[in-house]
């Protein structure tokens, strides 16, 4: 008698523990229609991270980012097997080529430094294409602009607090200061991890990056609030 073969392991499963405590924290507020999607776009955002922290030299990162930028141009069916964060992605239902933003994005900060400021805005505006090709995905066409701006309040506060050049953190700050003057939508529950996420980074920026004792607290009312 043959022994019985091991489970399957699902994308999830092997792609969820990549993620930092803050988006494990904003993924815990996503219904369960919203998760594996949800997912999929964070585990994207920390897959072209790393390329960048692990590559000597920014050609590799492009070279490796070029490959991501092609394939999420492509249709699903194209995409080879195998690849647990291309397997999630297929829960997108062909929104996912709003994510070849999100590449750019990150293509922009491989120059030298100080970055100029028109990358760090295609950077910005890399995660907000990705956050409004979410509400996409999600079928929830009323909050694509609700999306795309918690993706921009996102962006600039996280990398607020992850720049080493001081001159492109000051860039960053005020345009994050900007951006928080200007009135934003709550979003229905599908979305809420979104908000979740930018009240975090907001929160993060606001003590320096050192953190705040406050962080699950505030994960808690803006997961079951919206605010």
């Amino acid at each position: 008698m043959s022994e019985p073969s091991a489970p399957e392991s699902r994308p999830e499963d092997l792609l969820l523990p990549a993620l930092p405590q803050t988006m494990r924290l904003a993924l815990a507020y996503a219904p369960s229609r919203a998760r594996l999607p949800t997912l999929a776009l964070l585990a994207l955002d920390q897959r072209l991270a790393g390329l960048l922290r692990h590559s000597r030299e920014p050609m590799m990162a492009q070279i490796r980012l070029a490959w991501w930028r092609e394939t999420l141009a492509r249709d699903a069916s194209e995409w080879p097997e195998g690849e647990p964060l291309l397997a999630a992605l297929r829960s997108w239902n062909g929104a996912h080529t709003a994510l070849v933003a999100l590449v750019d994005g990150w293509e922009a900060l491989t120059g030298e430094a100080p970055l100029a400021p028109s990358a760090l805005e295609e950077m910005v505006d890399g995660r907000a294409a990705a956050f409004a090709g979410l509400a996409h995905a999600l079928g929830r066409e009323g909050e694509v602009d609700a999306a795309r701006t918690l993706g921009r309040r996102w962006a600039l506060a996280d990398l607020a607090t992850k720049l080493n050049h001081p001159g492109e953190s000051v860039v960053v700050r005020r345009l994050a200061q900007a951006e928080q003057g200007r009135p934003a939508r709550r979003v229905s529950r599908l979305l809420r991890p979104l908000a979740v996420l930018e009240g975090l980074a907001r929160e993060n920026m606001a003590s320096g990056g050192q953190g705040s004792a406050r962080t699950v607290l505030k994960a808690m009312r803006i997961g079951l609030l919206g605010r």
